[in-house]
């Protein structure tokens, strides 16, 4: 992706941003256009020495000036981001997807219950702008529009308080603010700290930083075939995840997805809350055979499903609907596997007469187009290919997950959020 420097608010820019959205939006509101471009102009200039210093006080001067505190400096990048982050665009559904989709679970409801999200808008990846890498961008955009619109204390904390989802471009930009905050110092160092203007895949652990971030509690959770007891930080190391076998001997195997080799993984039975969400007879370990990492893949695809059941149906939550279509207050799930992500907004399952349960996931797609949907939803044709995954789609090794707790980390919660980890469930 080609950069070119803006002449207004001297920032490396790609150019295509540049030429169609970047540089209209300092003449959108010329007033606030100048007011920012005089405080960057202060902001990134360079200080002049005091006259009455010899020189070498004054060259003393210059970099006591110039370093400044690294908070102010950071600081300083919010205020210029707050004001020149851009709306992304997206296609509006009419009426609403989530009451779209909920119009036809109801006529689908035949010995049904589904449990939906209460909002969330899609966002499609774009053939001539992210096709191919933007998706876990995408996601974050669809997570975002739900906390804007369902949860007031995230708006007033979401970039900046903007109360819009910003466009990629500016995500990159809050990302590497972040970063520069001290979240995620590890997986940081794999981007050198700089994403913006950038083509490369994100992840899990990308989305949890950027909500962390603003005081958002991001969550991470994983799901594989083998018990992984964390991660090791050390370049030497990198990519590979650590087994701890019945001898306490470790060996070391691969990961998969583009950033997980990043987080710090401990084993679900250390987390009490975890138990408000999976319950311990769920077979997720066997505490008497610890040396057993595999089990039967129709098992471990159930200890995904019975997650994502169990979080949207958390009672805690206000629920809305009729017997058969409920609408839940929880927070849309970031999904990803190797090579791909998308966003669950609810999962749907249905009783079979022969006592059998069939689950499906029901998940939007940021490679889906958004007028497709929108279309086979109003027609109630075809939607269920778009939108349903069933269990026996779930064939990748390892799927993580990242889920949003209520509340507004504060000072000291927030530091804690500068160091990712998760919680891991065997298959």
């Amino acid at each position: 992706m080609s950069l070119s420097y803006c002449p207004f608010c001297h920032l490396s820019i790609p150019s295509r941003e540049l030429e169609s959205r970047h540089a209209d939006n300092h003449f959108e509101e010329d007033d606030l256009a100048r007011d920012v471009e005089l405080a960057q102009q202060i902001a990134f200039a360079p200080p002049s020495p005091a006259q009455s210093l010899d020189h070498h006080g004054s060259v003393r001067l210059r970099l006591e000036q110039s370093s400044g505190s690294a908070a102010e400096q950071i600081d300083e990048k919010v205020f210029n981001l707050i004001s020149l982050q851009t709306r992304s665009s997206f296609h509006k559904v009419e009426d609403g997807l989530i009451a779209l989709l909920r119009n036809c679970l109801e006529a689908d409801s035949d010995n049904s219950i589904s449990l939906l999200s209460g909002h969330v808008d899609h966002f499609q990846s774009i053939e001539s702008d992210d096709i191919g890498w933007g998706c876990g961008w995408r996601n974050i955009q669809m997570l975002s529009s739900h906390l804007l619109t369902r949860s007031q204390e995230a708006r007033k904390v979401l970039f900046g308080g903007a109360e819009f989802v910003p466009d990629i471009a500016s995500l990159q930009r809050w990302l590497e603010i972040a970063w520069e905050r001290g979240f995620d110092k590890i997986g940081s160092a794999d981007f050198d700290k700089k994403i913006y203007g950038s083509t490369k895949w994100i992840g899990t652990t990308e989305c949890a930083t950027l909500f962390r971030s603003f005081g958002i509690k991001a969550r991470i959770m994983d799901f594989g075939f083998k018990e992984i007891d964390s991660v090791l930080p050390s370049t030497s190391n990198r990519g590979k995840g650590v087994i701890i076998n019945d001898k306490g001997k470790k060996k070391s195997v691969k990961l998969y997805g583009p950033m997980d080799k990043f987080v710090f993984r401990r084993d679900h039975h250390d987390l009490g809350t975890c138990s408000t969400i999976c319950s311990s007879d769920d077979g997720i370990v066997d505490k008497d055979n610890s040396n057993k990492f595999y089990r039967s893949k129709s098992k471990g695809q159930q200890v995904l499903i019975d997650w994502v059941w169990n979080y949207f149906s958390d009672s805690r939550f206000t629920k809305s609907g009729n017997h058969s279509v409920i609408v839940s207050e929880k927070v849309p799930l970031y999904f990803q596997h190797d090579g791909h992500s998308r966003t669950i907004i609810g999962i749907q399952v249905k009783h079979q007469r022969s006592g059998m349960q069939q689950y499906n996931l029901l998940i939007l797609d940021p490679a889906q187009k958004t007028a497709a949907l929108e279309r086979s939803l109003k027609e109630k044709v075809g939607w269920q290919k778009l939108i349903k995954r069933g269990m026996h789609t779930l064939k990748n090794p390892q799927y993580q997950l990242c889920y949003i707790d209520p509340g507004i980390a504060q000072v000291e919660e927030l530091e804690q959020l500068k160091i990712l980890d998760s919680v891991f469930h065997e298959f």
